[in-house]
């Protein structure tokens, strides 16, 4: 049996595997067998006697936990089983904390022991008070726009007569008294008073590295998530006008409802000890990142289905759901999905990247990136973008850009019609050509 997320072979014993039993006991717990190779065959132990006596001791010595510590034999051969037990309070080796997360064993520092030190202690990072806050840092209006917005949804507990103490104590934002790092983010002054990055830092960039112009939103949740839009739709962003009869219409490049998905997808869920939520817009596509992996029991596959809710700041989340902003089923990516495709835009790309969650919209179904998703082989991707900038590709000039047959010409311009639906054949006999199946 190879290594798993919760097994570990080393052929010899070492005290650097305490790590791997600390970052275990932080975890869900795993076996360490001591005595096999890296694919599971066993390679004996001389030593196993005087092992047998020093493990058990070095494991209690110094994390103050017990292993279960075993002698077996294969073939003749010993080797160590040791099984480790996942702890419900944090577990550190000489005033350092390890992890298990997947089959990589990782030392928690900033940020990410923060975190873990809160959860094992009952804790989140938005439910901690906030002792140098007042009522005096709270923004009224923000709060006032917040009621309003429930109204439709009403999810609210009866809040009618109730002063704004009263109901931040209904909504659990304030505990004896004392606003909770929830409040500040969702309804304060000045959230980076308390928060450092607690902004939103958008980008217009051309290519990957030249960035044209720039800009920074500050504010809490409610006002990011308005103004953060409305910059996007008038500073960087452009839409497409059509009429219709007397009727004029106007096309966002991306569809509102995904970009607002993804903006506040980033502010509930992001990491508010972490870096601040960056937007980047180029002249193709456009992403948005926040500090903060997925959890362990989610995976990137199953946030292109609809999947159970498992928010990094729960009493945020809680809030914004009983404002009627989120809903707490798992459905907000397969939302962005569903909306780009709808829209005729590619499948956005969800990914972690640098230690955060990745979300990308592409604009253009037809570039090249899109058309190798789709399998089309070179020559097709070329043909396509001679139709993007031509209007229309004839089977002649398709055999002299390429330098193949007729026939060949003739089966992969079909292709691009009947399997891939890019183009449509139009006209008859030799005035017949190819556009795009848009036109």
């Amino acid at each position: 049996m190879p290594e798993q997320q919760n097994i570990e072979y080393k052929s010899s014993w070492h005290d650097d595997y305490l790590k791997w039993i600390c970052g275990f006991a932080n975890a869900r717990g795993g076996q360490i067998f001591i005595g096999k190779d890296d694919i599971g065959n066993v390679v004996d132990v001389e030593d196993y006697k005087r092992l047998m006596d020093e493990i058990p001791n070095k494991i209690k010595n110094n994390m103050g936990i017990t292993a279960e510590v075993n002698l077996l034999q294969e073939d003749g051969k010993h080797y160590i089983e040791i099984i480790v037990q996942p702890y419900s309070v944090p577990i550190s080796l000489r005033g350092r904390y390890y992890y298990r997360s997947g089959s990589v064993k990782q030392e928690l520092t900033g940020t990410s022991l923060n975190e873990f030190l809160l959860k094992r202690s009952g804790l989140t990072w938005d439910e901690v008070t906030e002792p140098r806050a007042t009522f005096d840092d709270i923004d009224e209006r923000s709060f006032r726009m917040y009621l309003e917005m429930s109204k439709e949804k009403d999810r609210l507990p009866d809040v009618e007569g109730l002063t704004m103490e009263e109901i931040f104590d209904k909504l659990r934002l304030t505990k004896n008294g004392e606003l909770t790092r929830a409040a500040i983010i969702l309804f304060g002054k000045d959230p980076r008073r308390f928060s450092t990055n607690a902004f939103v830092k958008i980008g217009r960039f051309k290519g990957d590295a030249d960035l044209r112009f720039q800009d920074v939103e500050e504010g809490n949740l409610i006002v990011l998530l308005k103004n953060v839009l409305e910059r996007l739709d008038h500073k960087y962003l452009t839409r497409s006008i059509e009429f219709k009869g007397m009727l004029r219409l106007e096309h966002s490049e991306y569809p509102i409802p995904a970009l607002r998905e993804m903006l506040l997808n980033a502010l509930v869920h992001r990491k508010y000890m972490g870096s601040f939520i960056q937007i980047r817009v180029y002249d193709d596509k456009i992403t948005i990142w926040n500090d903060g992996t997925l959890p362990e029991e989610i995976t990137l596959e199953s946030l292109k289905h609809v999947h159970s809710s498992y928010p990094r700041n729960p009493l945020i989340a809680d809030v914004c759901f009983k404002g009627g902003l989120i809903d707490s089923w798992g459905r907000g990516t397969v939302r962005i999905i569903e909306t780009c495709k709808e829209a005729g835009l590619p499948e956005p790309e969800l990914t972690e990247r640098d230690g955060g969650f990745l979300v990308t919209l592409f604009k253009d179904n037809l570039t090249k990136e899109q058309l190798v998703k789709l399998g089309l082989n070179a020559r097709q991707i070329k043909a396509v973008q001679h139709v993007k900038e031509r209007g229309k590709i004839t089977n002649k000039e398709y055999q002299e850009m390429n330098e193949v047959s007729r026939n060949t010409a003739s089966s992969e311009l079909k292709e691009l019609e009947n399997e891939f639906g890019i183009l449509i054949n139009k006209g008859q006999g030799a005035g017949s050509f190819y556009e795009l199946i848009a036109q």
